[in-house]
């Protein structure tokens, strides 16, 4: 909560106060730190550490014996602003003499006081846990107060829990916070596809939305969109987002990137306005009087109309997802239920089940438009999603995957180049962009491969069994539809979980369904080229197989 932005509370994040109290600025540091800059990786090192210190010190006082906050103590109420009125001039305030002995003497009173006054009212409501007396009141038939649902980090307001929830008005978003941190992270991803490209900009970026997500960033996803096409949301005097205005090139400083944009079934539902918004946007960046090689947009429009035979403005169509009542590409559920003949299904199954295309000027309608979506998909150089919450990544579910269209693209494309796939992790202040790979093996890493994850699953017994499980078949899956998983996760999984005899003969006991699905998941690996091992692991797991099928059977 500390480190966030609040431009609508008119509130700087101690990250960027601490940068600003020695004469630096915080994305300056997060990009030096990024890029390998000892010096300021050790710079934000000491931010962060300062920031717990800190933080860690206003909470004190409230702090019981046994290391809980049952009530905060307020440091704020008029009679101690008063007090500390006095005291500041003789001695700092905890945080900032926290902040001091950190190493950051400098940092302004005057900045610090608004944002602890913030994150007291927002400890105050993380105390003020009222989920068992909501749910009493509920059961009783009493009014439960109504709320916001969403993140807490980016939005304490959804605190205390044990509200009438609700999600957020869909006309409220992007919302200025949004946008700012959408900025940063097209940003960082135009800078990180330049280092990789030669210092070439990429022409279209093909965007999953969700409808989660979106609620849960306030329409982060939605406004990095807008960004790479250089349009700017303007809201109204009462924050509802319904105009858009083009930013100036010279004031973008590079060219209207295309994008290419796949929703959710659910994004559909909830924010058809967004929608409106998005192809709105997109068609005023096509229809724009602007030399093609400063707007790819209106570059590849021309193109398409041409091809197509349709007008620029029709052709510029870029919002696709499924058609109504309709849900999701359904690849996960075939590579769940190993029935597919090859890529080429899944890739057509993708293409027909999510190139319903949105009209602004046909408001209401998802017309079927396959065509239009090849077309511009055949433009695309590169694949990017989010990654907005520390609570599921990309093997835990298998939507990330079923919604990734890296290889649809390659197919798709005149040169069969496959287009580069990177992902934004939003979870920290310090946003980051990396390659689709980079981040399947973090995942692996800190996941399926980390001793803490599945001995911790393992504990819970048969669940926990089908959950390793599950999540190595959608590792199967980023191969199956972007084929950017390296061949040593396979190699590791299988020494740990199947080499491994003692964990074998664990996981036989505690679920033989999720074990007999785990080798059956290694050897289509194997069996579709995704993975090379040695002949000598192929017959364990042959031999495995008929061992877990025959105790299933009752046999064993």
């Amino acid at each position: 909560m500390p480190s966030q932005d609040r431009p609508e509370e008119k509130i700087k994040g101690l990250p960027r106060i601490i940068a600003e109290s020695i004469g630096r600025d915080i994305n300056d540091i997060y990009r030096q730190n990024n890029m390998g800059n000892l010096k300021d990786v050790e710079l934000n090192r000491r931010i962060t550490l300062a920031i717990r210190e800190a933080v860690g010190a206003a909470v004190k006082s409230s702090t019981n014996k046994d290391g809980r906050i049952e009530k905060v103590e307020s440091v704020f109420s008029e009679g101690m602003k008063f007090l500390e009125g006095l005291m500041s001039k003789i001695k700092p305030t905890p945080w900032r003499e926290a902040l001091a002995a950190a190493g950051f003497p400098d940092v302004k009173e005057e900045d610090l006081t608004p944002l602890f006054q913030y994150l007291e009212f927002c400890l105050k409501q993380v105390v003020a846990d009222n989920e068992l007396g909501g749910l009493l009141e509920a059961l009783n038939g009493k009014f439960i107060l109504p709320g916001p649902g969403g993140d807490p980090i980016r939005n304490p307001d959804v605190l205390p829990t044990g509200k009438n929830m609700h999600a957020l008005d869909p006309q409220s978003i992007p919302t200025a916070a949004a946008v700012d941190c959408a900025t940063d992270v097209v940003n960082k991803l135009i800078e990180r596809l330049r280092v990789d490209n030669g210092g070439a900009y990429p022409e279209t970026v093909a965007f999953t939305l969700w409808g989660t997500d979106n609620i849960k960033t306030y329409g982060e996803s939605l406004a990095q969109v807008l960004a790479l096409c250089g349009v700017r949301p303007v809201a109204d005097s009462i924050g509802r987002v319904n105009k858009l205005e083009l930013i100036p090139l010279d004031e973008l400083k590079r060219p209207r990137i295309d994008v290419v944009v796949s929703c959710s079934g659910v994004f559909r539902d909830l924010f058809i306005n967004q929608m409106n918004l998005l192809d709105r946007g997109v068609k005023m960046a096509a229809e724009a009087d602007e030399d093609p090689d400063m707007n790819f947009v209106r570059k590849h429009a021309l193109a398409q109309a041409e091809e197509l035979g349709v007008s620029v403005r029709d052709a510029a169509t870029r919002v696709f997802s499924n058609a109504a009542g309709s849900y999701s590409a359904n690849v996960g559920l075939t590579i769940e239920n190993g029935g597919w003949d090859g890529e080429a299904q899944l890739q057509e199954q993708f293409v027909s089940r999510k190139g319903f295309a949105f009209n602004a000027d046909k408001p209401g309608m998802m017309e079927q438009r396959t065509d239009a979506f090849r077309s511009a998909l055949k433009s695309v150089d590169v694949t990017f999603q989010n990654l907005d919450s520390s609570e599921i990544s990309l093997t835990d579910v298998s939507h990330y995957y079923d919604s990734d269209p890296t290889k649809v693209v390659q197919s798709l494309r005149d040169d069969k180049k496959k287009p580069m796939s990177f992902i934004a992790d939003t979870t920290t202040a310090n946003a980051q962009v990396r390659s689709l790979s980079e981040t399947v093996r973090l995942d692996a890493r800190t996941k399926l491969l980390n001793p803490k994850f599945y001995e911790g699953m393992l504990a819970t017994g048969y669940e926990g069994a089908r959950e390793i499980t599950k999540r190595l078949r959608n590792t199967m899956g980023w191969s199956a539809t972007a084929g950017e998983v390296d061949n040593f996760i396979y190699e590791d999984a299988n020494d740990v979980f199947i080499k491994d005899e003692s964990m074998r003969d664990r996981l036989l006991e505690t679920n033989p369904n999720a074990l007999r699905d785990m080798v059956t998941t290694f050897l289509e690996a194997n069996g579709r080229g995704y993975w090379d091992t040695s002949e000598e692991n192929l017959d364990i797991l042959r031999e495995l197989y008929e061992e877990v099928e025959d105790r299933i059977e009752g046999l064993a």
